[in-house]
């Protein structure tokens, strides 16, 4: 498949999205809970992660080659890197294609973050 080529990917059910971790005013996150939600944080807390999280995120069709986002400022071992910390955190999800790795948001994980830090609950 060329990398030009279009792939429609399953929408996610917004009501399948299971949280991890109850919401942060549902009481004390248990120690499990807490190193769970600590990795997603942390992987997220480096600017360039960030930055590559945020350019997959809204890349259209919510998937992006690893050969459209590596401009980040830094070489490409480095994304290479990244990248890998922001799939063991299970906040990226990859599938190679070829010579190409493709990358999408795990949106189940990003709901159970936003879920529990609704401070609504």
């Amino acid at each position: 498949m060329s990398k030009s080529e279009m792939v429609e990917l399953p929408l996610l059910d917004a009501e399948a999205a299971v949280p991890c971790c109850p919401p942060i005013t549902a009481g004390e996150l248990s120690p499990d809970d807490a190193e769970k939600m600590a990795a997603m944080f942390k992987a997220l807390s480096d600017p360039v992660r960030l930055r590559l999280f945020s350019r997959i995120a809204s890349y259209p069709g919510g998937e992006a080659c690893v050969c459209d986002i590596s401009d980040v400022g830094v070489s490409q071992p480095t994304v290479s890197h990244h990248l890998k910390k922001l799939r063991e955190a299970g906040l990226l999800t990859s599938e190679r294609r070829g010579t190409w790795v493709y990358y999408q948001v795990a949106p189940s994980v990003v709901a159970a973050m936003s879920a529990m830090l609704d401070l609504r609950t």
